[in-house]
């Protein structure tokens, strides 16, 4: 008994500096599906700032348009009417026929057997909404780093937690196989004042149903032990079964003051105003102009003329076309207005609510640090019940071997003293548990 306790103490040692717990949250935070897809997320955002940057540079694209048409709108050219007049009059001024005769011409208006082949460049020359969406996609990039962070922190937190319970289902374990060591003592003694005539036997028959209650009570605290191991080698993505390397966690840990740590929290929502300010330029910079330019080399034909043997793709049908386009706005009945003050609200919002979040940030430390007091003030007297608890189950003890009391109170004690460790292991481990609380609060674990 008086070994429990002192082994308790003990352990109460280095909890801020335990080795295997901070091996434990390094496997976590490596090993953790949400923190890959969080990840993939975080490069996802970069590639679309990546491509955000290549919309500044040239675009090429090669078009080629291929045609045939039968019918439709003609154009009538009368050629034969003006040249063949003439045509006459020098066939007689030259007594031959060397001038014939022509027929008017009709041409489809819409080509028969066309063709227009083009790489056409275009590159903008001034775009304000180009420059304002870089800027957002940059800013989704720190947004998305602060969201892994947070979860992070979160992660931690589950992990020392899970280790928490798990100790802590561990020790129920051995404070109830105390209490069996206990009662096999008192069986002992029972059977042996039974012997000497000196106890009716029914105290065996109580001892005996008093270590069949306590084994149902291992059995569960067995069973929550594998419970909170499964689930910590799940936070940590390991087979459920996975042995636990079990830690002293400790004192000088709690003892020291807890650095202010950086929240991420506030960066998410600093970023966020920062994307709406960005956006609030986006809807302002409809008044300025947009400038492009492109440039088109081409071909264009009928392959009727191809197939001549002084002519191709370039002789005589290639081109070089060169562009330069305007956008100028000039009226949307208030449209961009609205938008804009969309945008201003939005801002306005996010800075309510940071100012919001910050107080609640403060508030949560705040109740942490005190949680943390109280379960200390608690552990400490629970230490003492314990001293008492086991000063009074040996006096009992002894007295009952004596023939001084009955077994009643002699289980009353035993009793007092299992409730007495049970509880004192419960407000030790909750002292480690409002430490985590604390520690999350301040966000003082260095994830470097």
């Amino acid at each position: 008994m008086k070994k429990l306790s002192i082994l308790l103490l003990m352990s109460f040692g280095t909890f801020g500096q335990s080795e295997t717990l901070n091996n434990y949250v390094q496997e976590g935070l490596k090993n953790s599906q949400i923190l890959k897809q969080q990840n993939f997320q975080l490069q996802k955002a970069v590639f679309a700032l990546n491509e955000a940057k290549t919309l500044f540079k040239p675009n090429v694209n090669f078009n080629t348009t291929l045609s045939t048409a039968q019918g439709g709108r003609t154009i009538d050219i009368a050629t034969g009417d003006l040249v063949n007049p003439v045509y006459s009059t020098l066939n007689q001024l030259t007594q031959s026929n060397r001038f014939p005769q022509i027929q008017n011409v009709s041409e489809q208006l819409i080509p028969k057997d066309f063709y227009d082949l083009r790489v056409k460049t275009t590159m903008p020359l001034l775009n304000a909404e180009l420059k304002y969406n870089q800027a957002i996609k940059q800013e989704q990039i720190t947004m998305q780093q602060a969201e892994i962070q947070v979860y992070k922190r979160e992660l931690v937190k589950d992990i020392k937690l899970a280790y928490i319970n798990y100790l802590k289902a561990t020790e129920a374990i051995k404070v109830y196989e105390n209490a069996l060591k206990l009662l096999r003592e008192a069986e002992r003694v029972n059977e042996s004042l039974i012997k000497n005539g000196s106890a009716n036997p029914t105290v065996l028959v109580r001892t005996r149903n008093e270590i069949a209650k306590i084994n149902a009570e291992l059995d569960a605290a067995k069973g929550n032990q594998k419970n909170a191991a499964a689930y910590f080698n799940f936070l940590l993505n390991k087979d459920f079964t996975e042995k636990i390397t079990q830690d002293s966690l400790g004192r000088e840990g709690l003892k020291t003051e807890l650095a202010e740590g950086h929240r991420e929290e506030l960066d998410k929502i600093k970023t966020g105003i920062d994307i709406n300010r960005q956006i609030l330029g986006l809807n302002q910079s409809y008044k300025k102009w947009k400038i492009g330019a492109s440039l088109d080399l081409g071909s264009q034909g009928r392959f009727a003329q191809i197939a001549s043997a002084d002519k191709n793709f370039f002789v005589p049908n290639a081109f070089v076309l060169l562009g330069i386009s305007f956008d100028i706005p000039v009226y949307s009945f208030g449209r961009n207005q609205l938008k804009i003050k969309q945008s201003e609200m939005d801002i306005a919002s996010l800075d309510a609510q940071l100012q919001q979040i910050r107080n609640q940030l403060d508030l949560q430390t705040e109740i942490a640090k005190n949680s943390l007091n109280a379960s200390k003030e608690i552990y400490e007297s629970k230490a003492s019940q314990v001293n008492t608890a086991e000063r009074y189950y040996r006096d009992m003890m002894r007295r009952y071997k004596e023939g001084n009391l009955n077994f009643i109170e002699l289980l009353d004690a035993q009793t007092q003293i299992t409730t007495a460790q049970l509880q004192q292991s419960i407000s030790l481990y909750d002292v480690w548990t409002k430490w985590v609380e604390l520690e999350r609060a301040k966000a003082s674990f260095d994830l470097r």
